[in-house]
């Protein structure tokens, strides 16, 4: 196999990722296709409603960072969605847009409609689901199945196959149900899905082998994060030979979200040594576009893309970040769109001031310094919160070192 670096000019992480591939014996593909679903599963993280105009913006976005795929809705929902999706067609877009779509013939007419050329089929193949919500057999999500492949390749379309649960079917229906769609329906693509996010990485690891043993449709892995595994598990789907990643912007999704698109082309590109084609350095604003559109927050201890990442209030260490941030950080700050800011606080030390009073182009006695960190600490304490620049200005005032009129 290839060797995965531990460390290059803009990244420094373990070397034992590479002494854990050899040792399982397992290949990685040279890339890995982005799929993104944020407009489609993650219009479906409760609260959020997109309309036409925004779903535009926001598939721009995202052709502009430099994913494969973009997913961008369900064409048969609304007239606003088909609207969005002719708008999208009309956008001249590097990336394959994709509608989402049931196993019924309408939805994918309404696709065919608005000019969309690739389809993402959803049918039922966990055993829950078939038992408890449907009421089917295995043999009717067979022969169901191929009528839908073949009537949409009838219509022209690319498919992918996405049969939602994956996780929960019994594995000899699975490894017979992919047999016969391989030999009868052969679809572009067949997606791994672990609609509850109940999977342990190994447990994906396993299916996707199971899988590969019988059909060379190319496999795809779509996870979510119920148990905050969803970059965990499509790692392992992409460590095992899955080829595609399906993911969405800032984690949205049902429930606890989706595999990330951020966490997943950094830890490809930085853990795993395979190019996604994503502008990395791009992911911090894509993910304040997203943030700004849907309304939905993203944690400030978000991974890559969260405020806290490259930030250190521990004043330990902190000049590292100046001198060599690579010592206190697995990867550059700039090579994912952030910067490394020290913060001011209860933890902080002589070095955080100091640095904090250079970036304001300011200096200060060892005597000053000392003092002023005893009223930050002091000061957050008692506020049980970081000190903002307004009361760090105040503070500074105070001991001689900013003159400034404080209203």
């Amino acid at each position: 196999m290839k060797e995965i670096p531990s460390k290059g000019n803009d990244f420094w992480v373990s070397r034992y990722n590479q002494a854990a591939m050899e040792e399982l014996g397992l290949t990685l593909p040279p890339r890995v296709i982005i799929h993104d679903s944020t407009l489609r599963d993650g219009e479906q993280t409760p609260g959020v409603a997109l309309n036409w105009s925004e779903k535009v913006k926001l598939a721009a976005a995202l052709d502009e960072a430099g994913v494969d795929r973009i997913e961008a809705g369900m064409p048969v929902v609304s007239e606003d969605d088909r609207r969005a999706f002719k708008e999208i067609m009309q956008l001249g877009l590097r990336a394959d847009v994709l509608a989402f779509c049931r196993a019924k013939k309408e939805d994918l007419e309404a696709s065919v409609a608005c000019g969309v050329r690739k389809v993402c089929i959803e049918v039922p193949a966990g055993e829950p689901r078939l038992k408890y919500q449907f009421n089917w057999s295995e043999q009717h999500v067979i022969d169901l199945t191929l009528e839908i492949l073949t009537y949409a390749k009838g219509l022209g379309l690319d498919i992918i196959l996405f049969p939602y649960d994956t996780t929960r079917a019994d594995i000899e229906f699975l490894r017979r149900y992919i047999s016969i769609v391989d030999r009868e329906a052969r679809p572009a693509g067949l997606v791994i899905v672990d609609t509850l996010g109940c999977a342990l990485p190994e447990a994906i690891n396993y299916l996707v082998r199971e899988i590969k043993k019988v059909t060379t449709i190319p496999l795809e892995v779509h996870t979510h994060n119920d148990f905050g595994m969803g970059v965990a598990t499509t790692l392992a789907g992409i460590r095992a030979g899955v080829t595609a990643a399906h993911v969405c912007v800032n984690g949205l999704g049902e429930r606890c979200g989706n595999a990330g698109l951020a966490e997943v082309a950094v830890a490809l590109k930085y853990l795993l040594g395979v190019e996604t084609g994503i502008k990395l350095d791009g992911l911090t604003k894509l993910s304040r576009e997203v943030e700004a559109v849907t309304g939905i927050p993203v944690q400030k201890n978000a991974p890559v893309v969260g405020a806290n990442v490259f930030t250190r209030e521990t004043g330990i260490g902190i000049e590292m970040q100046r001198k060599n941030p690579l010592v206190i950080y697995p990867v550059a700050p700039e090579s994912i769109g952030q910067k490394a800011k020290p913060l001011l606080g209860k933890k902080s030390g002589r070095m955080s001031i100091r640095l904090r009073l250079e970036d304001m182009g300011l200096e200060a006695s060892d005597d000053q310094v000392g003092a002023i960190l005893e009223e930050v600490k002091s000061t957050a304490i008692a506020t049980k919160r970081l000190v903002d620049d307004e009361t760090f200005e105040e503070i500074l005032n105070k001991h001689g070192v900013l003159r400034k009129e404080v209203d």
